[in-house]
């Protein structure tokens, strides 16, 4: 007969031997995870992602997100990280491809079109997510890190005060674009780096 304590015992130990040798098994799963949570925030928005939700879209066992994020906060700021990294590394991609001596105002006016254009989706998701910190303090700190990173990749071409300014604007139009019924004109977003770079 087996007491109660040994039942637990049992049923504990191999539950969290299972999940390493998993994870053994399958080193991308958090990965995996955090971007399957992008992919629900996108179909049903923040307020109804699940750890059910989440599991189904990466295809993997309900107990492999609570095994790597214990709470949504947990979830949400693991998605939000992977969505800031995914967009600063396309972005460095974008810069290292600037012809030296560029018109960095153009270039700049058609990075948003294309958020705005060919990469909506993408765009709403990820505000989605970075508005989400509005509500979940344990979020903050990720949406800051995302703010400063890309003030930091502006200010290479420029400096640190003007690198700032830049991808403050960058993120505005970002915002008002996916609540737009109609995209901004590309003369006037060109026109709105290029005020700020003349000073």
């Amino acid at each position: 007969m087996t007491t109660p304590d040994a039942a637990t015992s049992d049923a504990t130990v191999p539950r969290s031997t299972g999940a390493r040798a998993a994870g053994q098994r399958d080193p991308d799963r958090r990965e995996r995870i955090a971007r399957a949570a992008i992919e629900v925030v996108a179909e049903v928005g923040v307020e109804k992602l699940t750890h059910r939700r989440v599991a189904a879209a990466a295809g993997v066992p309900l107990g492999s997100t609570t095994y790597y994020f214990k709470t949504l906060d947990d979830l949400l700021a693991s998605a939000l990280r992977q969505a800031a990294d995914d967009d600063v590394d396309h972005l460095r991609t974008w810069a290292a491809g600037l012809d030296a001596g560029g018109d960095l105002a153009e270039a700049l006016a058609e990075l948003v079109l294309h958020y705005l254009g060919p990469a909506r989706a993408q765009t709403v998701v990820e505000h989605q997510l970075y508005i989400a910190a509005l509500h979940r303090p344990a979020l903050q700190h990720v949406s800051q890190e995302w703010d400063t990173a890309l003030a930091d990749l502006f200010a290479g071409y420029t400096d640190a005060e003007t690198g700032r300014a830049l991808s403050v604007l960058f993120c505005g139009w970002q915002l008002q674009g996916i609540v737009r019924e109609q995209l901004p004109g590309r003369r006037e977003v060109e026109a709105s780096f290029r005020r700020l770079l003349d000073g």
